[in-house]
């Protein structure tokens, strides 16, 4: 037995140390959300990733990104994640793809994965990801909008439809019902409410795209994101994976009872 998983192994046993060994997770988006998810994967034993990312580390992610770092800036965030969790997990199959996420690449994106998650906090490649996951059958999990959020206990889980609160998950569920896609895909997402006020940007601040390196799609206004809060979604969505993954029952947990619950 590997050391590094030995106190996972006494926690859910040898078989589904096995069993998540060989599993494999296709994940797209590598950010704030996406890095924490593979981190957390990475050190559950998971035992193949695609990681999907067409983006570059800017200094701007270093708050909240853990892929981020001064020393990693302009460097490619697909290829440091490869290696990050070859680090964790020497033993790992990774698939690197600095691709953008889109029609005529789900395929490739999609080969031999168990579950897809997805992690893009881009409103029309979001869409277009979790229509083809939808009719691809592979169990999909996606984190909705966690920028501008301030309490991370308000952050719980639910089927898209039943969703409720999270501006992003109203439009992606009104996009995706136009598209015939219906439940089935559990997501991470807040009802916390939000306030959507402008910051004009600085005059050095840079620019942001759909896609940086091409400078595709529309301009983004950069939202403001606490390291505590996107953190918490990204390690909620690889918590849920992991459920999927197990046998059922595996990581459900119970409430002791409180005796001045019923006083």
């Amino acid at each position: 037995m590997e050391r590094e998983f030995i106190r996972l192994e006494r926690f859910i046993g040898r078989d589904n140390i096995e069993l998540l060994k060989g599993k494999h997770v296709a994940l797209i988006g590598l950010g704030a959300v996406g890095g924490f998810a593979l981190e957390a994967l990475s050190r559950s034993a998971i035992g193949s990733f695609t990681l999907v990312d067409f983006d570059i580390i800017s200094e701007t992610n270093i708050n909240r990104q853990i892929l981020a770092l001064h020393s990693t800036v302009g460097k490619k965030k697909a290829i440091l994640a490869k290696e990050r969790v070859l680090d964790i997990n020497p033993e790992a199959k990774v698939t690197a793809l600095d691709i953008f996420a889109e029609e005529g690449r789900f395929d490739e994106i999609f080969s031999g994965a168990d579950i897809i998650i997805d992690a893009i906090d881009s409103l029309g490649p979001k869409v277009s990801l979790l229509e083809n996951a939808y009719k691809s059958g592979i169990p999909t999990i996606s984190s909705m909008g966690a920028a501008l959020r301030k309490d991370p206990f308000l952050i719980r889980t639910a089927d898209l439809y039943d969703s409720w609160g999270c501006p992003l998950a109203r439009e992606v569920r009104s996009r995706l019902r136009r598209r015939a896609v219906g439940r089935g895909i559990d997501v991470i997402f807040s009802p916390e409410k939000v306030d959507f006020k402008y910051i004009p940007p600085e005059e050095d601040d840079e620019i942001e795209f759909d896609d940086k390196i091409l400078n595709r799609g529309r301009k983004r206004v950069m939202l403001g994101s606490l390291p505590t809060v996107t953190a918490i979604f990204g390690e909620m969505l690889a918590h849920l994976a992991l459920k999927k993954l197990l046998p059922e029952g595996t990581l459900d947990g119970d409430a002791e009872w409180n005796p001045k619950e019923t006083r």
